[in-house]
């Protein structure tokens, strides 16, 4: 459907200016003018399919998502059919992910053109699921970046063209098992498949007496233990200072190698999409880790036109950023997570379930452990947003930010799938993301049950 709108698009504006050489302006090319629109949307778990359903709300979330020139969602599941060369790895994001090859049609569907595959469940099926999967997801029409044979590939960015201009899409996950990120590639030795990576390390600041606590419980581990000032113990770096603190900064390495894609895809590019997965926090879910912060900002300054992150499974704040936005988190747009037809056998075994077990009841053992914490029982993984970004002579213009439902306390075979909330949900939605936006100085406005972001 996109695709004859821009037909039609491009036929009105040749009829406005007729067929002839370029002028030396660039006002003859459409792409030339800074106009365009973006659709974004936060994690996509899909395992059941979109097309059937009518809903006027559902409906009307799909033109909005159609209606803008270019679409993106993080697809945090894999599409596979246990082919030969996909194989469960040792570990997973949590849920082994993988949706019907299918399903990758149903976000065409609905409108997407761009996913990131970057994400904590990447590596799921090891690297056969993850090749199936950027297969099935490019036959299906979708520009993906974030998955590669080497960490080359991984960090590279993707392209979309579009009415509006050159899209760049860059995809990096902070949350992911160490297995799962991709290596370089040597002139003697091939490189390692996986995602693209941001590492990150945590530094924590001691009193004295907390650090001298530390030193001596580490001696009982490790007799003879130095008295640097310095300490690197269970992935942290703690040091002693007046007061207690704890704080995270990206990985020197990755961050430099970030950087220079961002670079590279601003020469090649109209815009830049920068997408991150990241669970991390600062103290509460709602409150992005300091690393991100300084990532997303720095990703701007190099060139990025927007930051997009998710993973939290909750909203997080907007930040404009040198007239940029930053998008922390757009929390859940499609939640089916508890409809994955299987699991291997760790999985079952880890909630001491037995062969005899199907996938239904090691759902149900698994939300009744995690009790009041489990995604079912948490009304904030079921309401997100999905903004649309306009942008006019290459400036941010507007952001409108749609709130949508995916159907708390309905069903297991129900909820998950996104529609435009009612207006009284709406306004709440709006409000509590209004209050997490103030804190970088953003100010949201609500008009007629849409956020509204003027920068």
């Amino acid at each position: 459907m996109r695709s004859i709108r821009r037909l039609g698009s491009c036929l009105l504006f040749a009829a406005a200016f007729g067929v002839g050489a370029p002028s030396l302006d660039g006002q003859m090319f459409e792409d030339a003018r800074g106009d365009m629109s973006f659709a974004l949307a936060g994690d996509a778990i899909i395992t059941r399919a979109l097309r059937p359903f009518r809903e006027p709300e559902f409906l009307r979330l799909r033109e909005i998502v159609q209606d803008a020139t270019a679409a993106f969602v993080n697809l945090e599941i894999l599409f596979h059919d246990y082919e030969d060369d996909v194989v469960p790895a040792s570990a997973s994001g949590g849920t082994y992910m993988r949706g019907d090859p299918e399903l990758a049609n149903d976000l065409t569907w609905f409108g997407f053109d761009m996913v990131s595959m970057a994400n904590n469940h990447t590596m799921d099926f090891s690297a056969g699921g993850a090749r199936r999967t950027k297969a099935y997801v490019e036959e299906a029409g979708l520009v993906t970046a974030g998955y590669g044979e080497s960490l080359a590939e991984a960090r590279a960015p993707a392209y979309l063209d579009t009415p509006g201009g050159r899209v760049a899409l860059i995809s990096i996950a902070s949350t992911f098992a160490d297995h799962m990120r991709a290596g370089h590639q040597r002139p003697d030795m091939r490189g390692r498949p996986g995602l693209s990576p941001l590492r990150y390390e945590t530094h924590v600041t001691l009193t004295p007496d907390e650090m001298s606590g530390l030193r001596a419980g580490l001696s009982v581990m490790r007799p003879g233990f130095g008295s640097a000032s310095t300490v690197n113990f269970g992935g942290a770096r703690f040091s002693e200072g007046a007061t207690s603190s704890v704080t995270t900064v990206p990985h020197a390495g990755d961050l430099a190698e970030i950087i220079a894609v961002v670079e590279e895809a601003r020469r090649q590019a109209d815009w830049v999409l920068v997408t991150s997965h990241t669970h991390e926090s600062k103290g509460t879910r709602p409150i992005p880790a300091d690393f991100i912060v300084e990532v997303a900002r720095a990703v701007v300054d190099a060139g990025a036109d927007m930051f997009i992150g998710h993973g939290p499974h909750i909203l997080r704040g907007i930040e404009i950023h040198n007239g940029k936005p930053i998008f922390y988190s757009l929390a859940n747009f499609l939640m089916q997570n508890e409809t994955v037809e299987l699991q291997p056998h760790d999985n079952y075994e880890a909630f001491g379930l037995a062969h005899e077990d199907h996938p239904g009841r090691f759902q149900d053992v698994r939300i009744e452990e995690a009790g009041a914490g489990s995604f079912p029982a948490g009304k904030g993984f079921w309401e997100g947003v999905v903004p649309v970004v306009s942008f006019e002579d290459g400036a941010l213009s507007e952001i409108k930010l749609h709130p949508i439902t995916l159907g708390f306390q309905l069903p297991r075979a129900v909820r998950g799938r996104p529609m435009l909330a009612a207006p009284d949900h709406a306004q709440e939605i709006l409000e509590g993301l209004a209050d997490l936006s103030a804190t970088y100085g953003t100010k949201l406005t609500i008009e007629n049950g849409v956020g509204i972001i003027r920068p």
